[in-house]
């Protein structure tokens, strides 16, 4: 009898992150929740984001050392990276064995490229859309297509 595949489906946004699992009846579940402490945090409150800045005594010139980052698109990269980590650890414990990463499309690479070799291997498939605040009884229409084919084989 071959082997019961573990489907994983990973909705984020940046500031937000679901894992969700097929169950009975195909009926999807929000199994898992993370927040990004900084989603809404003030600017200010994030730190600073102007650049150093020097100038030479004998000129009135300032001259900037390092480029303008928005700092809020920095910790949705690093809450992206937290996510990887965290899909990293499930599957090291073999919690599952296809993924479906579900993120918009500036987001989804920065998590995709955290995965390691391992993980990204059980990718089964990408969906460019953000769904984080979609109910549970309203992603189906979104994830059929990769639902059906692993709860197919389970009945087999």
């Amino acid at each position: 009898m071959p082997k019961k595949p573990k489907l994983l489906i990973a909705i984020s946004d940046g500031e937000h992150a679901r894992i969700v699992r097929p169950g009975p009846s195909n009926v999807l579940r929000t199994e898992r929740v993370f927040n990004s402490t900084a989603a809404h945090e003030r600017s200010a409150d994030l730190g600073s984001d102007r650049p150093g800045a020097s100038f030479h005594s004998d000129a009135s010139a300032h001259h900037a050392l390092a480029p303008r980052h928005d700092l809020h698109d920095l910790e949705k990269e690093k809450f992206s990276r937290f996510v990887a980590e965290q899909l990293n650890e499930m599957s090291g414990e073999e919690d599952f064995d296809a993924l479906v990463l579900v993120a918009p499309a500036n987001r989804l690479h920065v998590l995709r490229d955290a995965l390691n070799t391992v993980t990204h291997a059980k990718i089964s498939g990408i969906l460019h859309k953000d769904l984080v605040k979609v109910p549970d009884g309203e992603l189906w229409p979104h994830l059929r297509e990769w639902v059906l084919p692993v709860l197919h084989l389970r009945q087999a």
